[in-house]
């Protein structure tokens, strides 16, 4: 078998957030029929704080699927998942996640709380870094520099 990466959709996602000026982060959800579903970060858009591009790819990965649990999906995510977002991967039951930048600030896998690591984490995915990493530094390291302008 093959590995096959999906982050360039994913960084697509990351862009089209940037575009509407969103922090530019984006996600991809994949099982064994493809791609099931993809989102970008729209908090701003939405009003709404959980509106994390992990949260709204499960969100819609569980409705195109009709079920809560994606066992056997990998997640494809442009940034570190924070806190929040590890754990709904966590709970999703998602099977491998692949994140590209690091995020010393906010993240919440192999920085901070690290999430995975707790007892009371009921859910361990697979986690593979560093895919794509220097292309998501550079996308979110522009966004905010442009920001302070």
């Amino acid at each position: 078998m093959t590995f096959t990466s999906h982050m360039d959709a994913a960084m697509a996602e990351a862009i089209a957030a940037g575009g509407r000026g969103e922090v530019p982060v984006g996600a991809v959800i994949v099982g064994p029929q493809g791609v099931v579903s993809k989102a970008g970060n729209r908090t701003r858009e939405l009003n709404d704080p959980t509106a994390h591009a992990e949260v709204l790819a499960i969100r819609a990965a569980c409705q195109v699927l009709g079920q809560e649990r994606l066992s056997g999906y990998d997640l494809y995510v442009t940034l570190e998942p924070c806190p929040m977002c590890a754990a709904a991967i966590s709970n999703a039951r998602i099977g491998r996640l692949y994140y590209g930048a690091s995020d010393p600030k906010s993240g919440g896998v192999a920085q901070g709380p690290r999430v995975f690591s707790h007892a009371q984490c009921h859910h361990k995915p697979e986690v593979y870094d560093g895919i794509g990493a220097a292309a998501s530094e550079a996308l979110i390291r522009d966004f905010f520099a442009n920001r302070r302008i």
